[in-house]
């Protein structure tokens, strides 16, 4: 490949990342904002870290990726349980106001008590599911260019670790917005169930109704 195409390669590569990094930006800032002040610099930055390992992995793997049905189903269930976790700490830990009147001036807002380990726990599980199409698109574009590959993607997460603190931020001063990050994420979990059991059902019908969509690929599994 020409330095001219793998130029080309790279900047392709980064678009396609900075428009399919804004989930996992979301997911990394939900985590940051949920941890002490103190911390967060340290979970968006082992998060993100463990992105790029994580992507330059997986994209070292694409083509065997590929072959393999029902992953992205598996990915979309596994960010189903990642959803539900949000919620459940997201529901059962509201911020106490920065202002409670008179009698709460001078008490500070109440930290919140998720881990380190929690957070990137969380943050590692959600990035393995969504990253699935940000990596197969990746290494489509990086033709077997591992250098391309590994600046590309280095430099489109360092972007997303830039979203992430302020979305961190954000979250952190604004509880309701974290609600608007929840849906977001679950939207992506439920879309990947949706393509995915298009593909696991496209193994046992036809080609025509497999052609013809999810829904056709359904039906025809239940008639």
């Amino acid at each position: 490949m020409e330095l001219s195409q793998q130029l080309i390669a790279l900047s392709q590569i980064i678009i396609i990342d900075f428009v399919l990094a804004g989930d996992n930006a979301i997911v990394v800032g939900m985590a940051a904002s949920r941890v002490h002040p103190s911390i967060r610099a340290k979970v968006i930055v082992l998060g993100v870290g463990g992105a790029v390992v994580l992507r330059i992995l997986f994209a070292a793997v694409a083509t065997q990726l590929l072959t393999i049905v029902g992953l992205t189903l598996a990915g979309g269930i596994l960010l189903l349980w990642v959803c539900w976790k949000m919620y459940r700490e997201i529901a059962l830990q509201a911020p106490a106001p920065a202002f409670a009147g008179h009698g709460g001036a001078g008490i500070p807002p109440a930290v919140q008590t998720m881990t380190l380990g929690a957070a990137l726990m969380q943050i590692v599980i959600a990035d393995v599911s969504m990253s699935l199409d940000n990596v197969l698109a990746v290494a489509g574009a990086a033709k077997g260019e591992l250098w391309i590959l590994v600046v590309g993607l280095t430099v489109a997460v360092a972007f997303m670790a830039l979203a992430s603190a302020y979305i961190a931020k954000l979250l952190a001063n604004y509880h309701w917005i974290t609600w608007i990050g929840l849906a977001i994420v679950l939207y992506v979990a439920l879309e990947m169930v949706w393509t995915g059991t298009h593909q696991v059902g496209c193994q046992f019908v036809s080609k025509a109704a497999c052609d013809g969509g999810a829904l056709l690929t359904l039906q025809s599994l239940l008639s």
